[in-house]
């Protein structure tokens, strides 16, 4: 009950703030030409996705200036810490616009037809295209961040932080390339492996607001490490959920890593455990494996006690996260980035 409570709190949350930032998205990422082009940056953005970073980001504004958001809330002229204005809508979509060019590049790396339900960008274009849209996204994000009328050096200072953010992203990538083709991966490498694809943007999406607030580094770098406990927590659950939740609820085949191969912090501990985790499934595709076969396999993770492992990992990541915002004062939005860090490992399923 507790669980739904949380989930329904920050539903609603992001609710309220996602209808903001997808009428900013439309206002900062306008059509132009050549339409084809901008055609495809808008594709990906209008796909959906609860807009979680912008989500984030937001909130992190709203507690450091104390202001109890609503309906009315100026997130264009937004309070820094010094009494000054700037856009902090611009910074929360700056983030997501990343998060929409990290989608179209790993998308076409992993040759996937389908993001969200619908074609991938590079289906519903051509590979030429979804390249040129991710690229124009990635600079996109920085005209964006350049431009909150925040103080110059804050404003250098973000702009560095969503850079190294973007960098560590693409290592992180490289590094998951590399895992596919070893059979020696450490749970160590893998949990580095997802700080730098995954939660990093979570840590700047956090951090990013308050370096343009103002704030001291004390209080930047325990934001930063909220959002990667957080992201490093929802990636790692996501393990879980592949394995344990049924495929009608995912919205894909149950154990689809497992049948494709895809190393985990689940299956690199089955490993460790003497588990012969290619020998789990025999089905080449996940339209090819039969529950039956999945539930085996499960079992077998189950125990080896690696599906506890990694549940209890994300569990510890989501509670050491939520100590990070100490930092920030008391109110709701404090309270909301707390519950947004257990729905990342929650979800509504």
């Amino acid at each position: 009950m507790a669980q739904d409570a949380t989930a329904e709190r920050v539903l609603a949350a992001v609710k309220q703030r996602r209808d903001r930032v997808n009428d900013a998205l439309d206002e900062d990422l306008p059509m132009a030409e050549p339409e084809r082009l901008y055609e495809a940056t808008r594709y990906i953005l209008e796909a959906g996705g609860k807009r979680l970073r912008p989500t984030a980001a937001l909130l992190v504004g709203e507690a450091l200036a104390e202001v109890d958001a609503d309906a009315a809330t100026d997130y264009r002229s937004f309070p820094a810490l010094d009494g000054e204005r700037f856009d902090l809508m611009r910074a929360a979509v700056s983030v997501e616009v990343i998060q929409s060019f990290t989608l179209i590049h790993d998308d076409i790396m992993d040759e996937d037809d389908l993001r969200r339900g619908e074609p991938a960008v590079h289906r519903a274009y051509d590979t030429e295209t979804a390249i040129l849209a991710g690229d124009t996204l990635y600079a996109k994000a920085f005209e964006l961040l350049s431009d909150t009328d925040a103080a110059p050096a804050n404003t250098v200072e973000a702009v560095n932080r969503l850079a190294s953010a973007c960098t560590r992203i693409c290592e992180g990538q490289s590094l998951d390339v590399e895992f596919e083709n070893r059979d020696d991966v450490r749970p160590e490498e893998y949990l580095e492996m997802v700080e730098l694809k995954t939660a990093v943007l979570y840590g700047a999406s956090a951090a990013i607001p308050a370096v343009l607030m103002g704030a001291d580094d004390e209080t930047v770098q325990a934001l930063y490490q909220y959002g990667v406990d957080s992201g490093r927590a929802f990636q790692i659950q996501d393990d879980v959920l592949d394995l344990t939740v049924p495929s009608e609820q995912l919205g894909k085949q149950r154990g689809s890593d497992l049948v494709e191969d895809k190393e985990t912090l689940i299956t690199l501990h089955a490993r460790q455990q003497g588990v012969d985790v290619d020998g789990l499934v025999t089905a080449e595709t996940p339209a090819d494996v039969t529950e039956a076969e999945i539930d085996a396999a499960v079992s077998t993770l189950e125990d080896a006690g690696s599906i506890d492992y990694a549940r209890e990992m994300a569990e510890d990541l989501t509670e050491r996260s939520k100590e990070r915002l100490t930092v920030l004062p008391e109110g709701p939005a404090r309270d909301l980035l707390a519950d947004l860090a257990d729905y990342l490992i929650a979800r509504g399923y």
